[in-house]
């Protein structure tokens, strides 16, 4: 007797088997994507708490760089004076009439500082600085109890540097200026 042989199945997929492949396919393309989309949205926010960060840092330094002293710097009792009583021109919070951060008459101490604020981040020759303009920063100087120097002393002062981004989230850093005995302006 003859055996009969049934054909073998055709090499390949059918029909069915392609239609799902193609679902699982699209499936795990569409999670990779999401994946992708969330890590690209989320990307942009380093950005710009990397900006607001050196924005932060540079004000902080330039306000720290400034002397901290009883008397207005153009005093001719700066260097003598122990306490406010000894200047002519006491060194206030905030600027003296004419001083701004852009000149022509700068600040000359840290306390001229007090309550600066700028909206679109500019630089010393009050030029806007390119791709900032969304960005603000303010500035807040108090005295400080700093280890030994008491608040009332006046020989510590805290500076708080304060940067909004585009997105309006906030950084806020903060720094001290001690004043050196005798008296320095430096």
């Amino acid at each position: 007797m003859k055996r009969m042989h049934l054909p073998r199945r055709a090499q390949g997929l059918t029909l069915i088997e392609l239609l799902l492949f193609v679902v699982v396919v699209g499936i795990a393309l569409a999670a990779m994507l999401r994946v992708f989309v969330t890590a690209t949205t989320a990307s942009a926010d380093p950005m710009i708490r990397r900006q607001e960060l050196a924005i932060a840092e540079s004000l902080l330094r330039e306000v720290q760089l400034m002397p901290i002293t009883w008397c207005d710097p153009a005093d001719p009792n700066v260097e003598a004076a122990t306490s406010s009583a000894g200047c002519s021109q006491p060194e206030g919070a905030g600027p003296e009439s004419g001083e701004t951060r852009y000149g022509p008459t700068y600040f000359d101490n840290v306390s001229d500082y007090a309550g600066f604020s700028m909206s679109g981040i500019r630089d010393l020759g009050n030029n806007a600085v390119a791709g900032l303009s969304g960005y603000a920063a303010s500035v807040a100087v108090a005295a400080a109890t700093l280890d030994s120097l008491t608040a009332g002393s006046g020989d510590a002062l805290q500076i708080t540097v304060t940067v909004t981004g585009p997105d309006s989230s906030t950084l806020v850093l903060q720094g001290w200026r001690t004043r050196y005995a005798p008296q320095s302006p430096y």
